[in-house]
């Protein structure tokens, strides 16, 4: 009979790293310095540099606090892909998670610090100790010395924060800042710092613009891309193939998209917000298809087109899609300085309530359904018609109605247009032929110095146009 020896440590607990000083010594040596810098979009460094300056203005001889956030967990010990607080991008252009910004009010306006968690390498305890943030788990990262000259900010260890938050007892926080800090310090959660830094951002300077460009044209190519998958999604793959073909070119080229892609076939179309994207793609009915890249300098596109999957529009179709697509073009051309930032609104609403008393679905009058004890038309249109763009999907949300929608456009901002009509296929208030069908437009749009230019005028707006532009990205479906 053959015996085995076992091991001394059979049957016992696996030996804890932490507590092993053979492993300790092993492996913080050996290891060949890595430079890594700042994925830092060109640019971003100096507009940042502004928007300090223009936040200072307004905040004369106050201190402000504002921090990146850190990612929520998703479940157990798995946390979300880290997304940083748009007000922090938008004052540092930095992405770390756990940074936090001090502006220190100085006679000359405010001296900037920027509080920023150490990467942990060879030599660290947490470069194989910290899963969440450890080099040997989560790869190189820049240290401070790169951000520092990357941002050209005073760039310290996040561990002097507590010190430095002792001596700005009173400064403005934005929510982003953890509330056990506000308090432990003595920071206030002002309501105005938000509307502030929302005000400011609304409009963008140069360098935003093209950010935004870039990603507006980044989510048309995207839009082929969809498109070209037509004919696998009808085949069996369905919505989220679509969703899945966009979320990966938002990745390759940008950050991701900018926020949940929807993807509605058929009945799923007229949901304002269908996400789940977990149905078939139906041939014959509409395709409502809501999709923007993020850019790496986290700036997002947000535009929609309704397809016909099988290249054609039915005729009740199309006359839904002619109908948006004019008020689509009457809201776009409200669009100018000066004009209210209402006017495209109510521009595009007049040609849905009139087209939709055309059709016999109003039991009103066209002014008594665009009177503000009306409103009947808006069974079928629940949601506005555009918002303001940028590093926020709805962007400047923070903002007083006084300064946003009570306000004058201005050139510089950038804003969405969307119009739709959304019949759901329980609605028997509408006739049989159009339940289930959904139509939006959205186009992404700059406010110039005399009129507007429309960034996303890259895909068609008329229902010809679509049915000719999806002929050429989608091989047939049948």
């Amino acid at each position: 009979m053959t015996t085995t020896t076992r091991p001394p440590y059979a049957g016992t607990r696996p030996p804890r790293l932490h507590e092993a000083p053979g492993f300790a010594d092993s492996i913080g040596r050996g290891w060949a310095a890595q430079r890594v810098e700042p994925a830092l979009p060109e640019g971003a460094a100096a507009a940042a540099a502004e928007h300090r300056r223009r936040l200072g203005e307004r905040v004369a001889g106050h201190d402000v606090v504002v921090s990146a956030g850190v990612a929520p967990v998703r479940n157990g010990d798995a946390a979300y892909a880290f997304r940083p607080d748009s007000d922090f991008v938008w004052l540092t252009g930095c992405q770390v998670e756990g940074a936090t910004l001090v502006l220190r009010a100085s006679g000359t306006g405010h001296d900037a610090t920027l509080y920023v968690p150490p990467p942990a390498p060879p030599g660290d305890p947490g470069f194989y100790g910290n899963a969440l943030h450890g080099e040997l788990w989560v790869g190189p990262s820049p240290d401070l010395e790169a951000w520092r000259e990357a941002l050209g900010l005073d760039v310290v260890p996040v561990a002097d924060l507590p010190t430095a938050l002792g001596r700005c007892r009173g400064a403005r926080a934005t929510s982003s800042v953890d509330r056990d800090v506000v308090d432990t310090h003595g920071l206030v959660l002002d309501g105005r710092l938000p509307a502030t830094l929302s005000d400011l951002r609304m409009v963008k300077d140069a360098w935003e613009v093209e950010q935004l460009r870039r990603a507006v044209d980044d989510t048309v190519t995207g839009f082929a891309a969809v498109v070209a998958e037509l004919p696998a999604a009808v085949h069996g793959l369905g919505e989220r193939w679509l969703q899945g073909t966009f979320d990966r070119h938002a990745r390759t080229h940008g950050n991701g998209p900018g926020y949940s892609s929807i993807v509605g076939s058929g009945p799923h179309a007229p949901t304002l917000h269908w996400v789940r994207c977990d149905g078939p793609v139906l041939p014959d009915a509409t395709l409502l298809l809501d999709l923007g890249v993020e850019a790496r300098s986290l700036y997002t596109a947000d535009v929609t087109r309704t397809v016909p999957p099988s290249g054609r529009f039915s005729p009740v179709q199309r006359e839904v899609h002619d109908l948006v697509e004019r008020a689509h073009r009457a809201g776009m051309a409200q669009v100018r300085p000066g004009v209210q930032y209402t006017d495209f609104h109510f521009a595009a609403m007049e040609v849905i309530a009139r087209g939709l008393h055309d059709w016999g679905l109003l039991d009103v009058s066209v002014d008594e359904a665009l009177s503000p004890t009306g409103q009947q038309h808006r069974r079928y249109i629940v949601c506005g018609i555009g918002h303001h763009l940028g590093l926020d999907v709805h962007d400047c949300a923070s903002s007083a109605y006084e300064q946003y929608m009570g306000a004058p456009l201005l050139p510089g901002m950038v804003m969405t247009v969307e119009p739709g009509l959304y019949f759901h296929a329980n609605d028997v208030t509408v006739p049989p032929e159009l339940r289930g069908i959904g139509v939006r437009i959205e186009d992404d749009l700059l406010v110039t110095d005399d009129a507007h230019e429309v960034l996303s005028s890259g895909l068609p707006i008329d229902a010809a146009g679509i049915e000719q532009w999806v002929a050429e990205h989608a091989p047939s479906v049948a």
